[in-house]
């Protein structure tokens, strides 16, 4: 009696199937996390600018937030692009964020732009991520609800989705 070796056909193609259906399910999960990643480097580059922004409006005024990328740049020592982030702009857009379940004004932050290049993912090109701070509870928050292309909620940092 012959035994058989190597593999049957049918088997081969099960496991092509099983590999197909295993490529279905982490082709997308995967492109989720790169947009997540493309987006946590803008998130990054706003947290770096708590400190320095804190420490500077502390030792001068409230009114003399930084308003220029140059003044970014220069006075905070902050970095305003990246690999996937096109720009770090102040911002004076007034808006009410809730600290601890009371609405607070504020009238500064800064806005994150996604870089709007080719080979990056279509979801996050051009759109936009704010850092804000309530000048009253001293308090930062991020959130996209003023900026002018916000960037999906799906691919926002926990802390920085709107309830």
């Amino acid at each position: 009696m012959k035994t058989q070796k190597g593999f049957t056909l049918i088997e081969l193609m099960i496991v092509v199937a099983i590999i197909g259906i295993l490529a279905a399910v982490a082709i997308p999960a995967y492109t989720d996390y790169l947009k997540r990643s493309q987006v946590a480097e803008a998130v990054g580059m706003l947290a770096g600018l708590k400190t320095p922004t804190e420490e500077y409006i502390g030792s001068k005024s409230i009114n003399d937030w930084p308003t220029t990328n140059t003044e970014i740049n220069t006075i905070l020592g902050g970095k305003i692009s990246g690999k996937y982030t096109d720009d770090i702009a102040p911002t004076s857009t007034s808006r009410d964020i809730t600290v601890n379940g009371t609405a607070t004004a504020h009238s500064h932050g800064y806005i994150a732009t996604m870089r709007a290049t080719s080979g990056f993912t279509a979801a996050t090109t051009g759109t936009d991520i704010g850092l804000f701070y309530s000048e009253g509870e001293r308090f930062w928050t991020c959130s996209t609800k003023d900026t002018t292309a916000p960037l999906g909620p799906a691919y926002l940092p926990t802390a920085c989705k709107e309830l």
